[in-house]
């Protein structure tokens, strides 16, 4: 897959689920159970136990599903991203921004989605070529913050994480963001054990996102 195709689909599919767990098997079942809900975007963090051979199970499980994209997040490091990309992971998220890991990036064709905080860090991250930028945290930035960074920078495409669930997506999608990220909130039941709340938030947060888009267009 292209790294075009990674990054239309992502803004596509509108919401990439941030997984995290307490081992290989919690993990992968998210995983499945957020792609079964519609949210085909996985962000598999490197704060799970074994995150590559898990990124690799994943990538390996979907190689056929083309709605299916795999990627990597919580990655610091070069020698991370190089390892996550060769398991096969299809896009790398950071909660901040290393300029090693864009280069490296850019080396291999691998959209990298850095967290950023400030217009500075933001036209950083651009520069170094990426296409698509993590506003981290966004609790605290908050959708007005979306907003004021498309004043002077219209064509940045701004992701929030932290803090988007389905009662302030609508919020995200007005001020002008390309996606959403979501952990907890979309993920929330598998502490319970109860998968199948993860898909049916799963399918919330992927029809939050299409009303969302469809009021802009009115």
């Amino acid at each position: 897959m292209k790294k075009f195709d990674v990054l239309n689909q992502i803004s596509s599919i509108g919401v990439v689920a941030v997984v995290r767990g307490n081992s290989a098997e919690q993990a992968v079942k998210i995983s499945d159970y957020c792609i079964k809900g519609g949210v085909t975007a996985i962000e598999l963090t490197y704060t799970v136990p074994g995150a590559r051979g898990i990124i690799e199970t994943l990538a390996n499980k979907y190689a056929s599903n083309k709605d299916v994209v795999i990627g990597a997040g919580s990655v610091l490091d070069p020698e991370t991203c190089k390892g996550a990309i060769e398991a096969g992971a299809k896009f790398i998220v950071a909660p901040s921004f290393n300029p090693e890991v864009a280069l490296l990036c850019n080396r291999y064709q691998v959209p990298y989605v850095p967290g950023t905080q400030t217009i500075k860090e933001i036209v950083t991250a651009m520069e170094y070529g990426s296409d698509v930028i993590k506003v981290f945290p966004g609790d605290i930035l908050g959708p007005r913050f979306i907003k004021d960074v498309k004043g002077p920078l219209p064509y940045a495409n701004l992701m929030p994480s932290g803090g988007v669930d389905v009662n302030n997506i609508a919020d995200w999608i007005k001020a002008g963001v390309v996606a959403v990220s979501a952990g907890s909130s979309l993920t929330a039941g598998a502490k319970t054990g109860d998968y199948d709340a993860v898909a049916a938030m799963a399918e919330k947060f992927i029809a939050e996102v299409k009303n969302a888009r469809a009021a802009l267009k009115k």
